[in-house]
């Protein structure tokens, strides 16, 4: 079951890379004089709150033909794209000065909504020809003034766009506006507003395929590169430490343990165990909440999956920039595809735990990340609703998300669950269990879930927090992230500093006799999910300017589920390194 739900998935990736590029260079990119070439306005929006966007003409903004919406797909709407049909005409080649595209005379309240839209430094997105264009709205004057009453407000009403073109294809287009050109919205006042453009065109040597690329060179800016190698080899040295220290556990107090026990086995048979092999009778005892365990590590093995994906779409050129709701198309889809992975692996893993109620524990692990992502997101599209914001999903969409769940997301859950009930697997244990559990010494505080939790985190953590900036730039800023290949190996190097950190402290808890490492190993190899919101915080504060109660509570909203998800993904590596570990030191002993 898992492998034909990962050749789905495979099938899918490959046809959705070739949709997305026929989609974005296909022929219908080339035009003749005079053609109308298709201008959208997306949304406007304070600048430094990105998810608080707005429907082009929520604003009082006029038009000389009636405003069509364009169709969106389902990753389009879900990025929060609203595309319009904008008040200006710029066809191919045609050239203008200071055309009028409308007029419209603005109340005193337009003003008000006008002036208070300036005062947030809202800005506007539109796209021509697949291409992305943006400008503010208007300006603050506050030279020469310290009280914010004397300020002055003023709307641009001239835009300037710059076009170049190759042959019978548009390349580049950038918009400007003239600081010349405005109205006062200082005042309370009706006021007439003729909104003009200009349009210039200039002939340019660069491809068509190459027009993208400019979007993806400020991340590949020498300094920034430097910045983001830095970054690499931090990780690394982390790793190469961390490793030496490893091997260091692994291949000599292993190697003595093993020559130790061994020793005492030739000399006294009757001589009393100490360390990691007296507790080989409880060591592969069953966890408690084995069904809750089962269900963990069934989603943390789907969300793997899911990032594997994303990653390798990423690595051939898919989420190019601006390639609009593509990456929200790719998470939607393949973790629908990819949900028959967490039923095979959690029933699989809970039967071999000799659990009965596999029902339950399917259930459990359909809702053990889908449901608090359910509630967070009804909560934040409330939100969006009570804003009037273009986040809030319309219900056709909420209607296509909830057909995609019920059509495709629970009937593979259910068939991987069948076959992970059926896969008849057996824990591979090496050592018998004893009917009665030990009693667990005494152990120093710096030994318990919370502080090994902490040690475990952190480690993790500092090997990608430089990369976790540019990440939140992107996401939450207006900064274009396009360097997948690092951001693979900062992934990669996740990976492997989790799997070992936790390896360790799995060690050292059986060492000091504690058999209960089961849940312990998957809450250390989760904690950096932990220490990634904790950084949402500082970065709320002291890196951004984000504002306002639907701006905080989206930021904090979906960091939680994403942070979420990273626990559930890097404990299900630490647990499943850990187990690997303690069945490989215990079966190299002879456990009697």
């Amino acid at each position: 079951m898992a492998s034909s739900s990962l050749a789905v998935v495979a099938i899918l990736v490959t046809l959705f890379s070739l949709q997305t590029y026929v989609r974005s260079d296909g022929s219908d990119h080339r035009f003749k004089v005079g053609d109308d070439v298709p201008l959208y306005a997306n949304k406007v929006g304070p600048f430094h709150n990105p998810s608080e966007t707005y429907r082009y003409f929520d604003l009082p903004f006029c038009s000389s033909a009636p405003v069509k919406e364009k169709k969106e797909a389902l990753g389009e709407v879900l990025n929060g794209d609203r595309l319009v049909s904008a008040p200006y005409k710029l066809e191919f080649l045609s050239e203008k000065d200071s055309e009028i595209a409308c007029k419209k005379h603005l109340s005193k309240e337009e003003v008000a909504r006008f002036r208070n839209a300036v005062s947030k430094d809202y800005y506007f997105q539109m796209y021509y020809d697949d291409l992305p264009i943006w400008g503010f709205l208007g300006k603050v004057d506050k030279e020469g003034k310290t009280d914010p009453s004397e300020y002055k407000y003023y709307l641009f009403k001239h835009l300037q766009f710059d076009i170049s073109y190759n042959k019978d294809r548009v390349v580049e287009i950038s918009v400007r506006s003239d600081p010349n050109a405005i109205v006062d919205l200082t005042e309370d006042n009706e006021v007439d507003v003729d909104f003009m453009y200009s349009v210039r065109w200039k002939e340019t040597d660069t491809a068509f395929e190459k027009r993208m690329e400019k979007y993806s060179q400020s991340s590949s800016l020498p300094h920034h590169l430097e910045i983001h190698w830095f970054s690499i080899i931090n990780s690394c040295v982390t790793v190469l430490l961390l490793t030496g220290f490893l091997a260091t556990i692994l291949m000599r107090v292993l190697k003595n343990d093993f020559v130790k026990y061994a020793h005492d086995e030739e000399t006294a048979d009757d001589q009393e165990e100490t360390g990691w092999k007296y507790i080989h009778g409880d060591v592969f005892r069953y966890p408690k909440f084995k069904s809750l365990i089962a269900a963990a590590v069934g989603s943390g093995t789907q969300l793997f999956t899911l990032s594997i994906f994303i990653f390798m779409l990423a690595l051939v050129g898919v989420f190019y920039p601006y390639n609009r709701g593509a990456l929200f198309t790719a998470l939607v889809v393949i973790y629908a595809l990819t949900s028959g992975i967490a039923g095979y692996t959690a029933a699989s893993f809970y039967c071999q735990l000799e659990g009965t109620n596999w029902v339950r524990n399917l259930l459990l692990t359909g809702s053990l990340f889908c449901g608090p992502l359910f509630v967070t997101f009804c909560f934040l599209n409330t939100v969006a609703i009570a804003y009037n914001a273009t986040a809030a999903l319309p219900f056709g969409t909420i209607v296509v998300i909830f057909l995609i769940w019920t059509l495709v997301t629970s009937p593979l859950l259910v068939l991987g669950g069948i076959a992970g009930k059926n896969s008849k697997a057996e824990f591979q244990a090496p050592c018998r269990t004893t009917k009665y559990p030990r009693e667990i010494p005494p152990l120093p505080w710096y030994r318990r879930t919370v502080p090994q939790m902490a040690m475990a985190g952190f480690l993790p953590f500092s090997a990608i927090y430089i990369e976790l900036y540019y990440i939140f730039a992107s996401v939450w800023g207006h900064r274009i992230y396009t360097i997948y290949s690092i951001l693979f190996i900062v992934f990669l190097i996740l990976l492997i500093v989790t799997a070992f950190i936790t390896v360790a402290l799995t060690y050292f808890q059986l060492a000091a006799e504690d058999h209960e490492w089961w849940w312990r190993s998957f809450l250390c190899g989760g904690s950096t999910g932990l220490f990634i919101y904790a950084y949402c915080l500082y970065y709320y504060h002291a890196r951004s300017d984000m504002s306002g109660f639907m701006q905080t509570s989206f930021f904090f909203g979906y960091m939680a589920c994403i942070c979420y998800g990273f626990f559930l993904m890097l404990g299900t590596v630490g647990f499943r390194a850990s187990l690997f570990f303690v069945r490989h030191i215990y079966r190299s002993i002879k456990c009697e």
